[in-house]
């Protein structure tokens, strides 16, 4: 997070709300429903961009699939860019033009995001507003979303959503009698839902703001303080109704606190929005949070909330998974072998350098700049850090270190796709490389690995199963390719585990060449199952397990090392009943 702007630590915020819980309001933007299955306005800017190529030029759908391929969004954007009328990537007005561009009438557009949140269920944050609600501490949520979920929610935990008042651009009034009223809980829609006559979707539209919906939250921000989640910030409409809200005599008496994500960068508008408030003597401060669902989990647990029945029985709600066995003896063969090892010993601790620094970019450049072997990851807590403590500290020694101690690595926060597990997948591949035997290539949550020498008479093995271990395309010199595996972490059954899966791994592959990659890799795997995918999970489990052996990231004599040991026998699944 950029250090601009007065910021608290998240644990002070926590305390802070668990005190003025009934006199804050809410305001949820789109990253609050991300969790909950509906797409971000960044998800439907590609989208819309992937559709404009596929009508422009007359593609084929597969060609712009995975719009989590970097290469594909480069493709999508040469073609955006060579359109006259374009927003820069990043503009505030990206969504806006992108979506009228594609979907000029209002109808087109209400069709498409009742599409996008059609499959969308309340998540915990959701759940855990409603509960908040239902017990007083949550009174009135302002949102710019279009989907249900708030009001799902609601229905969930309190029953029916007959004490919800819900206002929005069809019903401007009826949201601020029940706040003239005090009728609580009250939901707000000021950009409408994807069911009302009118939607605010567009700049344009965004740029007359329903007076009445706008006067309601400027006057509402005088009686409460705020709280803002998943919210950019780039409305111009809600940014003018907060900043006049400033302005106010007495507004937002219990204070205003953005919540952003730890790696993202506030707004330039947010950032004067709160130094403004902050010159007016209100209680403005960025906090950093890893989620919506998160902040909730943690403020339910610090604030007093008389019944928590439904959370504990959303909970109950997940998918329970009995463990894999482990296959033993000649007791037949198992109906599925799992592409899993498990992760016997990981690290514990790591080190925690609290610093001037910015996000996980500033850390993983001052690491890179630094030449030191220093594994570091950064999160609200503060930089984690695996190395020698000379090391680490001459890293971040330029930003004014301010604590070194040891952190605890909670299981709880490996789990799920967090900044710990982010470290301990790029501590085990790195351990997994150090070897040399083996190289790696970072690939968003998966990192390939292919053999460093596959003429090596030690590659032997994978050799009788697969065959030729690497080459060059055909008709294209400049791409190579490798037999590898894709490893990552992840969490099931109570444990961690390492996912290997086998693969072709390209070195060279560019715009011109990136559809024959795909074509010869999927032709070259296509025929591997049963018996030869067996021997090939076999043949990468021995490699990557090393018999059980000790896995040490740096092989450090001080400091904080990562040491794993990964089990031998990976999981397979038996048939579920006699």
């Amino acid at each position: 997070m950029r250090r601009e702007g007065t910021q608290i630590a998240y644990d002070d915020f926590c305390r802070r709300f668990s005190i003025r819980a009934p006199n804050l309001m809410w305001f949820l933007g789109a990253g609050a429903s991300a969790s909950a299955g509906v797409p971000t306005a960044g998800d439907m800017i590609w989208d819309f961009k992937r559709r404009l190529f596929i009508s422009q030029r007359g593609a084929e759908p597969h060609e712009v699939a995975d719009l989590s391929n970097s290469l594909v969004r480069q493709k999508l954007q040469q073609h955006i860019s060579s359109l006259s009328g374009m927003p820069q990537p990043g503009d505030d007005d990206e969504y806006s033009v992108l979506f009228e561009t594609v979907f000029p009438s209002e109808s087109d557009r209400r069709t498409y995001l009742q599409q996008q949140v059609s499959w969308a269920k309340p998540s915990y944050g959701h759940l855990a507003l409603a509960t908040l609600m239902k017990g007083g501490l949550a009174r009135i949520v302002w949102e710019t979303n279009f989907d249900p979920l708030v009001a799902d929610a609601c229905a969930r935990v309190l029953g029916s959503t007959g004490s919800l008042t819900t206002g929005d651009l069809d019903a401007p009034d009826r949201a601020l009698e029940a706040i003239q009223e005090g009728r609580w809980p009250v939901e707000v829609k000021l950009h409408g839902d994807f069911r009302s006559r009118h939607l605010k979707n567009i700049s344009d539209e965004l740029q007359s703001q329903d007076a009445k919906l706008g006067r309601t939250l400027i006057d509402s921000c005088r009686q409460f303080g705020l709280v803002v989640v998943g919210y950019s910030g780039r409305d111009d409409s809600v940014m003018r109704c907060l900043e006049e809200a400033v302005d106010e005599p007495s507004s937002f008496p219990a204070g205003l606190f953005w919540l952003l994500r730890t790696d993202d960068v506030p707004h330039p508008r947010v950032v004067d929005l709160l130094d403004r408030a902050a010159g007016k003597r209100i209680e403005a401060a960025l906090v950093a949070v890893e989620n919506f669902d998160e902040i909730l989990r943690d403020l339910i647990r610090t604030t007093d909330v008389p019944d928590v029945a439904e959370l504990d029985a959303f909970a109950q709600e997940r998918p329970i998974r009995s463990p894999a066995p482990v296959i033993r003896g000649n007791t037949g063969n198992p109906v599925i072998r799992l592409n899993a090892l498990p992760v016997v010993v990981a690290p514990t601790a790591c080190r925690r350098v609290v610093c001037g620094i910015g996000g996980t970019a500033d850390v993983r450049e001052a690491v890179r700049r630094s030449g030191l072997d220093v594994i570091a990851a950064r999160t609200r807590y503060g930089v984690l850090a695996f190395g020698a403590d000379a090391d680490i500290e001459k890293v971040f020694a330029g930003y004014g270190i301010e604590e070194f101690d040891t952190y605890t690595l909670d299981n709880g926060r490996l789990r799920f796709d967090s900044t710990e597990q982010g470290l301990l997948k790029e501590a085990l591949t790195k351990a997994l490389v150090s070897r040399g035997d083996l190289v790696a290539t970072r690939r968003g949550r998966t990192d390939l690995l292919a053999p460093k020498d596959p003429g090596n008479v030690e590659w032997s093995d994978l050799k009788r199963v697969v065959g030729t271990l690497e080459g060059v395309l055909d008709g294209h010199s400049g791409l190579r390719w490798k037999e590898g595996v894709g490893v990552r972490l992840d969490w099931a059954s109570d444990r961690l585990w390492m996912l290997f899966e086998p693969r072709v791994v390209f070195d060279g592959v560019d715009y011109s060449n990136r559809t024959a990659a795909a074509l010869f890799g999927r032709r070259r795997t296509a025929r591997r199952y049963n018996q030869s995918l067996d021997q090939l999970l076999q043949v990468w489990s021995v490699r990557l397990a090393k018999g059980g052996e000790p896995l040490r990231a740096l092989a450090i004599g001080d400091g904080m090392d990562a040491v794993f040991r990964l089990g031998t026998r990976s999981g397979a699944s038996r048939r579920a009943g006699p």
